[in-house]
C-alpha cells in the first residue's frame, strides 16, 4: 500500500523536533551539528531571533493578499535587492525551479519581441541542476532527471563542465540564452573558474544572447560574496535565487536587468503565493544580516578555518578522502574509496549531519553564522565518522 506521502524520497532515519542555530536535536533528544543548512537553506541557522522577530512582527498584520495588490513587504525586498546587485527588476517566486521556468521564458520572451522568435534554444552544462520542472530537466539533459519524463520541453542542449569552446560551438541562429551555475551544487561542488564565467560573459557579450546565472545554491552570501558570480567581477543578464534568501522560509527571486526582462509585461507570468507579506518580511531580515560587509567578511574568515581543519581530516584518511573543493561555505569532500552515501551515514552515526552530491562528493553546507568552537567539533565529528569507516575495511 502506497504511503500517505509520497514515496519520492529516501528519507533518513531521523526526526528532529526542534533546532537551535547550528544545530538540530532529534526526537529523541540527540544533537546533531547541522552542516547541511536545510540543503544551503537555513543561512542564518535554526530558530533565528532576527528571523523569528520579522515572522512574528508580520503574521500578526498580514499573510497573504496576493499580487494583485501593491505589497509592502515585497517592494522593500526588490528594492534591498536592485540596490545590492546589478539588477533593475525583481520578480519574487517559492523556490528555485519556479525562477528557472521564469528565466527561461524571460529569455525566449526578449528574442520574441525583437522580432526572432526563432530564438529559443538554451546552451546548459553537464552536472547541472536547475530544478525538477519541465524546464529544469530538460536544461539538466541527465539520465537520472529525465528517464520517464519525456517527451522533453525542447530547446535545451548540454556541453561539459567549463567547456567554453564546446558551448562557442552550439551558438547560433536559434541561440537564447546559456545557463549555468557557478557552483554546481548537485554536481558535486565544482567551481567554475573566475576565467571561465568571465569568458562566458565575454561570449554573450560577443554572440548578443543572454547570459543565466543558477545561484539558487550558491547565492546569498554562501561563497563570502553577496552572490558568486562577484567573485569573478562580471554580471549576468537573468539570476536565479532561492534557498538562503529565505532563511527557512519558502522564497525565490528572478533578477534581471530592464533589457533582458523587457518583455516580461504586464499578463506575462505570476504567481499567487509569490512574494507574499511573510516571506518577503523574512527575506528582507535575511538580507540586511546577510548582505553586510562585515558578515560577509566573517564567512570568509570562517572559510579558511574550516577548510584548513578539513585538508588536515583528508590527510589522515587517504581511503576515505581524495579533497576538499569549493568556495566559501560551500565546501565538498570528495570520497575515495567509499561511497560519499556512507560518509554522510557514518555522520548521522556521530551526530552531525552532511548532504550527498554527484561525483561522489559529501557537501558541507553549514548555517552562515556557524561559530568557530562549532567548526572545530564539526571535524571532530567528521574524523569520528572517517575513523569508524576505515575501522570497518
Amino acid at each position: 500500500m502506497i504511503p500517505s506521502i509520497l514515496p519520492t524520497y529516501n528519507r533518513a532515519a531521523l526526526t528532529f523536533e526542534t533546532g537551535e542555530g547550528s544545530w538540530m536535536i532529534e526526537a529523541d533528544g540527540r544533537r546533531f551539528l547541522d552542516l547541511g543548512a536545510g540543503i544551503a537553506v537555513n543561512v542564518l541557522g535554526h530558530a533565528s531571533p532576527v528571523l523569528i522577530e520579522a515572522l512574528t512582527e508580520q503574521a500578526g498584520k498580514l499573510w497573504h493578499v496576493s499580487n494583485l495588490y501593491n505589497i509592502t513587504q515585497q517592494q522593500a525586498l526588490a528594492d534591498k535587492l536592485v540596490d545590492n546587485t546589478f539588477a533593475d527588476t525583481v520578480f519574487f517566486t517559492n523556490s528555485g525551479t519556479e525562477c528557472c521556468e521564469l528565466a527561461v521564458k524571460m529569455v525566449r520572451k526578449y528574442w520574441h519581441d525583437k522580432g526572432q522568435a526563432e530564438r529559443v534554444e538554451i546552451i546548459a552544462f553537464e552536472g547541472a541542476f536547475h530544478g525538477r520542472s519541465s524546464a529544469g530537466i530538460a536544461a539538466a539533459g541527465s539520465e537520472k532527471m529525465v528517464t520517464g519524463f519525456g517527451p522533453l520541453l525542447p530547446g535545451f542542449h548540454q556541453v561539459p563542465f567549463g567547456d567554453l569552446e564546446a558551448a562557442k560551438a552550439l551558438i547560433g541562429e536559434h541561440t537564447a540564452a546559456i545557463i549555468v551555475e557557478p557552483v554546481q551544487g548537485e554536481g558535486g561542488i565544482r567551481p567554475l573558474a573566475d576565467e571561465d564565467l568571465k569568458a562566458l560573459r565575454a561570449l554573450c557579450d560577443e554572440t548578443g544572447i543572454l547570459l543565466i546565472l543558477d545561484e539558487v545554491q550558491c547565492g546569498v552570501g554562501r561563497t563570502g560574496k553577496l552572490f558568486a558570480h562577484e567573485w569573478a567581477g562580471v554580471t549576468p543578464d537573468v539570476m536565479m535565487v532561492a534557498k538562503g534568501i529565505g532563511g527557512g522560509f519558502p522564497l525565490g527571486a528572478v533578477l534581471a536587468t530592464e533589457n533582458a526582462a523587457s518583455g516580461m509585461v504586464a499578463g506575462t507570468h505570476g504567481s499567487t503565493y509569490g512574494g507574499n507579506p511573510l516571506a518577503c518580511a523574512v527575506g528582507g531580515a535575511v538580507m540586511d544580516v546577510v548582505a553586510d560587509d562585515e558578515f560577509l567578511s566573517d564567512v570568509n574568515r570562517k572559510s579558511g578555518l574550516f577548510r584548513q581543519k578539513l585538508e588536515g581530516l583528508v590527510a589522515a584518511h587517504p581511503d576515505v578522502f581524495e579533497e576538499v573543493r569549493g568556495a566559501g561555505l560551500m565546501l565538498g569532500l570528495k570520497c575515495s574509496q567509499v561511497a560519499c552515501g556512507d560518509v554522510v551515514a557514518a555522520g548521522y552515526d556521530n551526530e552531525v549531519v552532511t548532504v550527498p552530491a554527484a561525483d561522489n562528493v559529501v557537501r558541507l553546507l553549514p548555517p552562515l553564522n556557524i561559530t568557530d568552537e562549532e567548526i572545530a567539533e564539526a571535524v571532530v565529528r567528521l574524523e569520528k565518522a572517517a575513523s569508524q569507516l576505515d575501522a570497518g575495511k
